[in-house]
């Protein structure tokens, strides 16, 4: 087990972890605003002076559960771009994956989709906004990376023609719109969440595909 100075580095990011994952939670179910130190702590049943030895602010915390949420999607959906089969396979199963993530990881999407527009919502400092401005381009890298095998799909033929911005900005708030209605049971099997997804996502890239 690594150690630095000291530190216990599985220990410190587990529980690093620890406070994202109940972070995640309650900025899903109460919002940013009616959030605070207090709650994250009462989550992991910890003190606030716990949480505060790894993050400065609840919005350092925020940033952070939107850097992870973002890190957990992009690693389940990456390895699928150079994947087997025409681009249309590929995108089915970015979008399966994604899917899959959304479904198993609900709270941090949710803070995902609330970073978008948390910006203009708040006064942040200069080392914050320009944070935030970073994460809101990886999510956006993220959408170009479905925006080129689109393109892909279209020059194989395995999809029909029109803009590539377009139809993966329409599929990704489709897959995303997921979060509206599902709610995962406590004793779900990972299978069941896979197929749904498969089921769902096929809908939508029925749509697009060559006839």
């Amino acid at each position: 087990m690594t150690e630095t100075f000291g530190v216990d580095e599985a220990a410190h990011d587990a529980a690093r972890t620890a406070i994202l994952d109940a972070a995640a939670h309650v900025f899903h179910s109460q919002g940013f605003n009616g959030t605070t130190i207090d709650d994250i702590a009462r989550k992991i049943g910890a003190t606030k002076g716990r949480v505060y030895y790894y993050f400065r602010s609840k919005f350092d915390i925020y940033l952070s559960v939107y850097e992870y949420g973002m890190r957990l999607v992009r690693e389940a959906v990456e390895p699928h771009v150079d994947g087997p089969g025409s681009a249309r396979d590929r995108l089915t199963a970015m979008s399966i994956a994604h899917a899959v993530n959304l479904m198993t990881n609900l709270s941090y999407h949710d803070t995902i989709h609330q970073g978008i527009h948390r910006r203009s919502a708040l006064a942040l400092k200069d080392r914050q906004t320009d944070q935030l401005a970073e994460l809101n381009k990886i999510r956006e890298s993220y959408e170009v990376m479905f925006r080129q095998v689109v393109e892909e799909g279209m020059a194989d033929g395995s999809l029909l023609p029109e803009d590539p911005k377009l139809v993966a900005r329409a599929l990704l708030s489709s897959l995303n719109s997921i979060d509206s209605w599902f709610r995962t049971r406590p004793d779900q099997p990972l299978a069941e969440v896979e197929g749904l997804a498969a089921r769902v996502t096929g809908l939508y890239i029925g749509g697009l595909a060559a006839r």
